[in-house]
């Protein structure tokens, strides 16, 4: 019984399903489709972050296309817009969207889409795990930050919630939502167990649902708008269940990140008090054979690009209170190495999507990729903190405004890339 109101107290809530194929139930999916709020809780405005593990080539994503040196240190991966070199977007005259990025090009000129461009972590480390501990704790130069900065950002929103306002969706509770306060990871939305990240004894414990975990707690450690919650986590819990049904014409890649970004869907659409969601996207590790407007990197971009434009298109209704931010340890080198690929560099670039972004634009201070203005003769270098772009949209998106807990080591201004 301790160790439960322990556990609860602490947060960190860790779900996982079995791994059975399905959905979810059919009365939730026509509530959904109808735009209808279906649970009593006021529709709330929701931060959604995907996490590109792997480092991800920003000099591929989104190229200078004009800079001659790339062409020079590329000579098989480069690409511009001419119809000869594949066929990339023009964005500005200066930058080009890679081709398998073509879902998300469009806003970009609906000035849904703001790119920002020449950003990572100030702690110059190549290591996929220490860059990825950096960003997600918000401290690059810290290892012993116990909260993750979405943990702290959950914390600053100053206002009653449910357990779903704070959800990735993945098998581990990711080091993003770290912390005192309450987050929870489901890798799928139905026939999910619990298990108590953290506690040893707990962790064997499974609940059939979690209103038996709550009767097993005191009133003190649930409120009011908790206690009331069981409602929707009885509604993932329900053995009727049928696959759910996005907006008509919205087809979600099968893929992990599709399904990931469909399970957001449908917890946005059912009101539950979802907040920060959280989401992954993998494969970005591109040592060899990388390929240009084909290849690895495509594919994975395709699938990327395809998965966040199903998810806007099958918001709909909830556009408005929705907006997608994605993030990456680092980039690749500027020049491809002796496999067609790209080793582990400094900086890459990030989307930004949603009503409230100022749009259309590549954020950057990209000097050049001459020898001389990359970092050790090699790498984009960071000319743009990752904690300005998160800040920036963040506080704007939220309204919590609060840089020195979000970011406690931090000093620096953020970017206006968010409207008013």
């Amino acid at each position: 019984m301790q160790n439960r109101r322990a556990f609860m107290k602490q947060g960190a809530m860790a779900l996982f399903a079995s791994g059975i194929a399905g959905g979810i139930p059919s009365f939730i999916a026509r509530a959904a489709d109808a735009n209808k709020i279906f649970m009593p809780y006021k529709k709330k405005k929701v931060l959604v972050c995907i996490f590109q593990r792997g480092a991800m080539d920003g000099l591929m994503a989104v190229s200078p296309f004009t800079d001659l040196n790339l062409k020079q240190m590329r000579p098989t991966l480069f690409m511009s817009p001419a119809a000869t070199e594949g066929k990339q977007f023009d964005l500005d005259g200066r930058f080009g969207l890679h081709p398998a990025f073509e879902s998300l090009y469009p806003f970009f000129g609906e000035g849904r889409l703001a790119i920002v461009h020449g950003v990572g972590s100030p702690n110059n480390t190549r290591s996929h795990f220490d860059a990825q501990d950096y960003m997600e704790s918000g401290t690059p130069f810290n290892k012993g930050t116990a909260s993750g900065w979405l943990n702290r950002a959950v914390g600053l929103l100053g206002h009653d919630a449910t357990p779903f306002r704070a959800v990735s969706i993945t098998s581990a509770l990711p080091r993003s939502l770290y912390g005192d306060n309450e987050a929870v990871a489901i890798n799928n939305l139905q026939d999910f167990a619990i298990q108590m990240r953290g506690n040893p004894l707990a962790a064997n414990m499974v609940a059939g649902s979690f209103e038996e975990l709550y009767d097993q707690t005191t009133n003190k450690l649930l409120n009011r708008a908790g206690k009331e919650s069981f409602d929707a986590m009885k509604m993932l819990n329900v053995n009727n269940i049928k696959n759910y049904q996005p907006s008509a014409g919205v087809v979600y890649p099968n893929s992990p990140l599709g399904n990931s970004l469909k399970q957001i869907a449908v917890l946005i659409k059912m009101d539950v008090g979802l907040e920060v969601a959280f989401a992954e996207s993998g494969g970005w590790d591109t040592h060899f054979n990388q390929g240009a407007a084909n290849g690895t990197f495509a594919r994975n971009a395709k699938d990327f690009s395809d998965s966040i434009a199903a998810f806007w298109k099958d918001m709909n209704a909830y556009q408005d209170d929705v907006t997608v931010m994605t993030m990456t340890e680092f980039g690749r080198t500027a020049a491809q190495n002796g496999t067609g690929g790209t080793d582990h560099g400094r900086a890459s670039c990030a989307f930004i999507i949603g009503n409230d972004v100022a749009g259309g634009k590549v954020y950057n201070n990209i000097k050049s990729l001459a020898k001389e203005d990359l970092e050790d003769g090699r790498d984009l270098p960071v000319s743009i903190d990752f904690r300005a772009s998160f800040s920036s949209v963040a506080n704007s998106h939220l309204k919590i405004n609060n840089n020195k807990i979000l970011f406690p080591d931090w000093k620096g201004d953020g970017l206006n890339l968010m409207k008013g």
